[in-house]
């Protein structure tokens, strides 16, 4: 399952400090003698209405153009600004915010994300003719430059942006603190090593070393930055990187969980340097992990490959060099085994398209690229989840308190609403039973997942559409202090255990297993267990939706080039990846957009368009024509909204 270690690239981190609270995203404008300061994206609460419109109620008056001092001396009409409201202290930049209610021990307050940044109409906190307290700190850039705009919605979402220089003096002080806290370990530096991820990446939280046994037989050997070493309980970084709880990736840019000198250097498994790792080392006879051991390392990784490079050595288009060529060419065949194995006990099969984007010099979106997942995708994705199964089951054996990776098992009435929505597709299904169980659900749907990647493989389309009917029928993957399986993985105990450098559950789950093994840490408190859970999980829905959104922020720069460059009135030929009453969701080349219902008119300018119950097809009442999801459609681009992100579509007829 594609999504069970997400592996993202890494970007540029934030420039400076972490933002102030109570300060919204605007655009300047000139009014007169003055500069008005319109916020740029509408109210946190309405930006999942589809009616909603750029910028909110509320304009700022900041001065005269030019005048004030410090960030925003030299500001001018049409830049992007950030512009705090009101007096120090004053609001709420939400969840990710320095003042985001959360404390040591995970609490966190109802407020929701953004919370008090937006001064909807109060004249009194700098509305139209106030502009009491209203001054710029930041200047963003300009809106009409995705890197810019980017990065606006990263402050506007309530990330920070930056840490506060107290844990940055902490974080670079970690090297020597860890040094002092090596205590017992193994030495694996002559043990042939190599790291694998994104060409992009700059955090290597994973590495890997394996060797044949004979007769069947391998040792591998899954070495992780050892964060807990550099990150003390109860520090600043550990307060700061629980308050944040994981890292939030978006075109370009990073907004890390920790700060730049442990994530892309102490803790980042670099080549040719020593590094602390947490390794397990497992023995596997014919997939089945016979043997686990626990323990703290001291590593030196020869190779820092990427997945193209991997891929061309499977592919026979490079040579693989030693002393890493023997270690990966043993990875590759106990993955194949371990693929097998998940594929025969019922384990989603769901593949996913990861777009990554590259910028010019000027900030512009330069090319997009969608990143299938290859072999050696799934090299890595095995040996983690072989890892992270065989850490989770040492915790349920010794009944330790942790976070487990729950995903629960389908409800059968989901189940049997995804085989109607495949038939009326004419998507082969398998027969469900009468009164299915749980566990017939889970089955069934790992099967229909098989279903659905043969027949997009034999028909050359669908994947997306299909791909996300599959999804939409699952339960949400969260933390939780109560072991319950994940039923994507056909797991009976998981754990996330093998990115401490980005996700704050791994790192509450190295020290519960580094105090069961006689590592040296302290074993995490039982009853907070429960509401750090919570409080990761909300954060990590959080994260994943400020990088969809930015996505398609940067989508929509990118079409605004190709249309410039080649004429608005291009076709582009799409497939129907979603439909709703209101119409059509359209995939076209790198690029996504609506086509309403509206614009899909009859021979005489008016036809009457009917979901169908199952949400896959939509009727014309007059023609009788149809539009299924996976259909081949030709449209033209209507509008581009960079800014929300959105795309309307024309038909191209």
């Amino acid at each position: 399952m594609s999504g069970s270690e997400r592996r993202r690239p890494g970007g540029e981190t934030a420039p400076s400090g972490p933002a102030p609270t109570n300060a919204v995203v605007a655009v300047l404008e000139r009014r007169g003698r003055f500069l008005i300061a319109e916020p740029l994206f509408p109210p946190r609460q309405e930006a999942s209405d589809s009616s909603r419109r750029r910028g909110g109620s509320t304009q700022l008056t900041i001065g005269s153009p030019g005048s004030g001092r410090g960030a925003g001396a030299g500001a001018r009409a049409g830049d992007m600004v950030l512009v705090q409201v009101g007096g120090r202290g004053a609001g709420n930049r939400g969840s990710g915010g320095r003042d985001s209610g959360v404390d040591g021990a995970g609490r966190h307050g109802s407020g929701g994300r953004g919370a008090g940044v937006h001064v909807a109409g109060g004249r009194g906190a700098g509305g139209r003719g106030g502009g009491a307290g209203a001054r710029i700190v930041r200047v963003l850039g300009r809106p009409d430059v995705a890197r810019d705009v980017i990065e606006a919605l990263m402050l506007d979402r309530g990330l920070p942006r930056g840490f506060d220089a107290a844990v940055e003096r902490e974080a670079r002080a970690a090297g020597e603190l860890a040094r002092g806290r090596q205590g017992n370990r193994r030495d694996l530096r002559a043990l042939p090593t190599f790291t694998v991820d994104p060409a992009s990446a700059r955090d290597f939280d994973d590495a890997i070393s394996a060797e044949a046994l004979g007769a069947d037989a391998t040792r591998v050997w899954v070495h992780i930055a050892d964060v807990a070493a550099h990150v003390p309980e109860g520090s600043l970084v550990d307060r700061e990187a629980r308050r944040r709880a994981t890292s939030t990736y978006v075109p370009g840019a990073v907004e890390p969980m920790l700060p730049h000198a442990l994530s892309s250097d102490a803790c980042s498994l670099k080549p040719g340097v020593d590094r602390l790792a947490v390794t397990v080392e497992m023995e596997l006879h014919d997939a089945v992990v016979t043997r686990a051991a626990f323990y703290r390392s001291l590593i030196r990784s020869d190779a820092r490959l990427d997945y193209e490079r991997v891929d061309r050595v499977f592919a026979g288009g490079e040579s693989a060099a030693e002393p890493w060529g023997e270690p990966l060419r043993v990875a590759r065949a106990v993955a194949a085994e371990l693929e097998r194995k998940r594929e025969r006990g019922g384990a989603l099969v769901v593949d996913s398209v990861e777009p990554e984007f590259s910028f010019d010099e000027h900030g512009n979106v330069s090319e997009i690229v969608g990143r299938v997942q290859t072999e050696s995708h799934r090299l890595i994705e095995h040996l983690m989840i072989a890892a992270n199964e065989a850490v989770a089951g040492l915790f349920a054996k010794r009944g330790l308190p942790c976070l487990f990776r729950v995903h629960e098992r389908p409800q059968p009435e989901r189940v049997e609403r995804l085989a109607d929505q495949l038939a009326s597709l004419e998507v082969p299904t398998p027969a469900l039973p009468e009164n299915m169980s749980s566990t017939q659900a889970a089955e069934l749907i790992g099967e229909m997942s098989k279903r659905v990647d043969a027949h997009v493989r034999r028909t050359g389309s669908g994947r997306m559409a299909l791909s996300s009917l599959v999804l939409r029928s699952l339960k949400q993957a969260y933390y939780s202090p109560t072991n319950l399986g994940h039923a994507g993985l056909r797991s009976a105990t998981y754990c996330h255990f093998t990115s401490p450098i980005r996700r704050y559950p791994d790192l509450v789950c190295h020290r519960a297993l580094l105090s069961a093994v006689g590592g040296g840490e302290r074993e995490p408190r039982s009853g907070e267990m429960a509401e750090l859970g919570a409080w990761c999980s909300e954060r990590e829905r959080d994260a994943m939706i400020v990088e969809r959104d930015s996505d398609d922020v940067a989508r929509c720069f990118a079409l605004e080039r190709v249309l410039f460059d080649g004429g608005s009135e291009q076709v582009f030929t799409g497939e129907v990846t979603g439909l709703i009453s209101a119409g059509a969701f359209i995939a076209f080349e790198d690029y996504e957009g609506m086509l309403p219902v509206r614009h899909m008119s009859g021979p005489d300018g008016r036809e009457w368009w009917e979901l169908n119950e199952q949400g896959t097809i939509l009727h014309g009442e007059r023609t009788g024509s149809t539009l299924r999801l996976a259909d081949r459609i030709e449209v033209r681009v209507a509008r581009v909204d960079s800014v929300r992100g959105r795309v309307d579509l024309l038909p191209a007829g």
